[in-house]
């Protein structure tokens, strides 16, 4: 079954990931934010900092070969911490 906090998260790293796409090595709350807007996604601070937080010092293209992309699953929720 969806879990809603995970649809969210995942809308939110395919944004980051649309970015990285568009030449962003390591793309912004700012630049996430603008292309889930383009999409008509509101926009929630705390998700999109937790996202940018995640993937500080990552590279995509790493993540994506080692699978991680699974991670966005484990944002959004309350008390959701450290799962690894």
């Amino acid at each position: 079954s969806s879990n809603p906090a995970s649809t969210m998260g995942m809308k939110y790293l395919g944004a980051y990931l649309m970015a990285v796409i568009g030449g962003k090595e390591a793309p912004t709350a700012d630049d996430v934010k603008q292309i889930l807007e383009a999409g008509g996604i509101e926009c929630e601070q705390e998700l999109l900092d937790k996202l940018i937080e995640r993937m500080a010092g990552k590279q995509a293209h790493e993540l994506i070969v080692e699978g991680y992309g699974k991670f966005a699953a484990c944002g959004g929720g309350g008390g959701g911490g450290g799962g690894g």
